[in-house]
């Protein structure tokens, strides 16, 4: 199969050594991972030579894929039950907005110290062992949450949770990303997906819990004890051949030594850079978009649980965001997205709609939030480095982009008494998505792993 070269496209910088002739990247068209008989002997990850070997059969791929998916929609029910009961635990522990703010996302600082060695961990182990392993953490840590008797023992808690979390999106993220390497957007679409189903049907779950067993805590006792169900299921379930599947360090056309060698280079610092903004306007206003409704709008906590899940309505959209990824420019395509997040900040804070227009947009939100960004610069930043550093990459993302999260539900708290809701939210939510947007301008894609070196003439 041919390519064409764009006109007036630039030659891109090779490695060391490279000749002027070198192959010119162009964008987008994925390459298909290489047989695992393929890989060439290489000083990166270790744990290259002890992968399986052979294909998994579609149905084994797909039943470890649907597995993995439920750990992680579990992952997202754990997550996002804390934000509509935090009402009523900051009334029991008596906590002020800011400590409550933090509390309801400190989980992802957890999350962020876990990235990067994890993503050093999945390079040289086993990333099966590192999930299932991830699982009992954060199941442990959401077991023991009820247990808190003060601010400091929750918060502890909450960050416990909040390793397991971290540890099992580097690992599930690679071995996803790495297996479906030439629909790398659309997998990780589908885990966007699991997540946004977590998301809807976490918060209502939570608070019908709290209703049938007349506590707050006994839906951190049932979402904890069935995380140790599915990491037991995941162990005898999920296939090594699913998650240890390298791929080669050379594509169809030749070499990646058109792209940066190092891990950490200009786009993939770049893309964590906007994910890290992104993520901090997201997370912020899921913290505290419940507290926002029922102190501004003066709904029920039941009506801002069912807000708040149209927020995972509209991450299900993560199917389409994903497989819309593989197929356009993933820079302009998320340049798109941090915009219309920027345009529903305005929407939920500045204008302050009716309940029924506070749901649109907070689906909205979920769409173009975790439906789009989140995928997205999730495949991107694995785009962005060559093939075997993948973990590395996958733990990169997921340090900025929750490293920017733990903070996220305190400065919004911190904003309020000073700036008012709508001044918080158009700070937060509005220009922090634009300033990520801008940072974003500076990726170039064609040195991304999936831009097919074209002939030089």
């Amino acid at each position: 199969m041919s390519h064409q070269t764009p006109s007036g496209a630039s030659p891109a910088p090779g490695a060391a050594g490279s000749t002027v002739g070198h192959a010119v990247p162009t964008y987008p068209e994925p390459m298909d991972a290489i047989s695992m008989d393929a890989i060439p002997a290489s000083p990166a990850p270790s744990r290259v030579k002890n992968n399986p070997e052979g294909m998994p059969s579609k149905v084994v791929a797909g039943v470890s894929l649907a597995v993995l998916a439920l750990t992680f929609m579990l992952n997202a029910m754990d997550r996002q039950v804390f934000p509509p009961l935090l009402g009523t635990i900051s009334k029991e522990y008596g906590f002020n907005l800011q400590a409550g703010g933090l509390l309801a996302t400190i989980f992802t600082l957890g999350m962020a110290i876990a990235g990067i060695p994890a993503g050093f961990l999945v390079e040289r182990f086993s990333r099966k062992t590192v999930l299932i392993f991830s699982i009992v953490i954060y199941s442990l840590g959401t077991l023991a949450t009820p247990l808190a008797s003060s601010w400091g023992d929750m918060a502890l808690y909450r960050i416990i949770s909040g390793l397991g979390e971290g540890m099992q999106a580097a690992a599930l993220f690679a071995a996803v990303g790495a297996f479906f390497h030439n629909r790398r957007g659309l997998a990780l679409g589908v885990l966007g997906f699991a997540f946004g189903l977590g998301a809807t049907f976490g918060p209502p779950l939570g608070v019908m819990f709290t209703a049938n067993f007349g506590s707050w805590r006994a839906p951190f006792t049932i979402f904890g004890l069935l995380g140790l169900v599915i990491a037991v299921v995941a162990m005898f379930v999920v296939s090594p051949k699913f998650t240890e599947r390298a791929i080669s360090m050379t594509g169809i056309e030749g070499s990646y030594d058109y792209m940066p060698a190092k891990a950490y280079n200009r786009n993939s610092l770049a893309i964590a850079a906007a994910s890290g903004c992104g993520a901090l306007a997201l997370y912020g206003f899921l913290g505290l978009y419940p507290t926002f409704l029922t102190t501004q709008l003066h709904v029920s906590t039941g009506e801002a649980a069912l807000a708040l899940s149209f927020v995972g309505i509209g991450g299900v959209a993560g199917l389409f965001g994903g497989w819309i990824g593989d197929r356009i420019n993933q820079r302009t395509l998320l340049i798109v997205s941090l915009v219309v997040m920027a345009v529903v900040g305005v929407l939920i804070y500045v204008v302050q709609a009716s309940f029924v227009w506070q749901c649109v947009f907070a689906c909205m939100m979920g769409v173009f939030g975790t439906g789009v960004f989140f995928p997205n610069t999730n495949s991107a930043i694995q785009r962005a480095v060559r093939p075997y550093q993948v973990g590395r990459a996958a733990g990169l993302f997921v340090t900025c982009y929750y490293g920017s999260a733990a903070f996220s539900g305190l400065l919004f708290a911190a904003l309020v008494p000073a700036l008012g809701w709508q001044g918080a939210g158009l700070l937060q939510v509005t220009l922090l998505p634009l300033l990520a947007a801008a940072i974003m301008l500076i990726v170039r894609p064609t040195l991304f792993n999936n831009a097919v070196p074209a002939a030089a003439h």
